[in-house]
């Protein structure tokens, strides 16, 4: 069994197309599936359905595909610790990040790269928690920074980063009387922009709501939270945001920020990696550098 054909059949359990998956290992059509024939032959088992076209993994390729991730990232792990001991980190180190943390990251990359200034970040700043877990299992991203709660955290290493609380931003007009913290049904009478159902920080503001017996009705939703602080800074629009962002990306003028009160909104951030032992040096590395930081507020 060679690692190419694992390789081989990893590309094409994700790709799910017999040229793309060629495509992305950089050989002909030809040369890939000869070599996934190969492995069923040694294996002694079926691996991919096949008609005119790719038609999905047998049962028993998808089972033994989980094993070829496994063998493929503690071969990946085992060629890095190798060149660590010879010149310090290198390799590529892939980090999926949930939208809320996209402004607060820096303050873990940047010390984490000029640490190790041989090591190249791949980021990903657009997943969900949930996501980043099934792809940590799946070792197609090294570490994680997300919320916790809600989430399997099993059979992974979780470190706490900070809290992360929300705050109502609106422009200067709409909040004129209004000169500390601001009730929740003071808030709902907004012309509110929030994120879109389905994301955590939208759950968090409907959590809250639903314990006080009320609801709110925005009249714009959106995936990004830089798109709400945009629509804001027009002048037309409250919103809820994370209090983070607002201290990475200065708010447009005329806007305030105001707490909410009774409950506020508070959430962990954690940062989380696989924990088998010997885990990859890249991640050792990652959360010795988040442990070691003041990040954001206490956690």
């Amino acid at each position: 069994m060679l690692f190419r054909q694992l390789e081989y059949f990893v590309a094409l359990a994700r790709e799910r197309h017999f040229a793309r998956a060629a495509q992305a290992c950089h050989v002909s059509q030809p040369a890939l599936s000869e070599a996934i024939r190969k492995l069923e032959n040694e294996l002694k088992v079926p691996l991919v359905r096949r008609g005119q076209k790719f038609e999905g993994l047998t049962p028993e390729g998808e089972r033994l595909v989980l094993w070829a991730r496994r063998i493929l990232a503690d071969h990946d792990a085992l060629k890095q610790e190798v060149v660590a001991l010879r010149s310090g980190l290198t390799g590529r180190l892939r980090l999926g990040v949930i939208p809320a943390a996209a402004s607060t990251v820096a303050g873990l990359i940047d010390p984490f790269c000029a640490a190790h200034p041989l090591v190249r970040v791949q980021l990903e700043t657009s997943l969900r928690s949930a996501e980043i877990v099934e792809r940590l299992r799946r070792f197609e991203l090294d570490a994680g920074i997300l919320y916790p709660d809600r989430q399997d955290t099993a059979e992974l290493l979780v470190v706490p980063l900070y809290r992360e609380d929300h705050v109502l931003i609106a422009g200067a007009e709409l909040l004129a009387g209004q000169p500390g913290p601001l009730s929740w049904a003071d808030a709902v009478q907004l012309p509110l922009c929030l994120l879109a159902p389905g994301m955590r920080g939208r759950h968090l503001v409907d959590d809250a709501l639903a314990g006080l017996g009320l609801t709110a009705v925005p009249r714009l939703e959106t995936d990004s939270i830089a798109a709400l602080i945009a629509q804001v800074g027009t002048g037309r629009w409250a919103s809820i945001v994370p209090q983070s962002w607002l201290r990475a990306l200065r708010p447009p003028a005329g806007v305030r920020e105001v707490p909410l009160d009774h409950p506020p909104i508070s959430a962990p951030v954690v940062l989380v990696t696989a924990a088998a032992e010997p885990g990859s040096v890249l991640t050792e590395a990652l959360v010795a550098t988040a442990r070691g930081l003041e990040f954001g507020p206490p956690a």
